[in-house]
């Protein structure tokens, strides 16, 4: 399964809710980042944390898809 067809397959509910949280991650540490404020030093790497883990936690989620058929058969991908 190449990478397009895997970001357009069924995604399981889990990982659906888990794409949610990890993008509402990234928002706030986006938020945190960008803020017009002086915020202090601590406040300012926590915000970059969420948001990188934010952004792997939402593409891993994204890119697991659940299979009807066994994985474990070698299919031609040449379409």
């Amino acid at each position: 399964m190449n990478i397009v067809k895997r970001a357009k397959a069924r995604t399981p509910k889990f990982f659906k809710v888990l794409r949610n949280i990890g993008l509402a991650m990234a928002a706030v540490g986006g938020v945190i980042l960008t803020a017009p404020i002086a915020l202090p030093v601590v406040i300012g790497s926590v915000g970059g944390y969420l948001a990188v883990v934010g952004g792997v936690l939402s593409a891993v989620s994204q890119l697991t898809a659940s299979y009807d058929e066994d994985p474990n058969v070698v299919q031609d991908d040449s379409e």
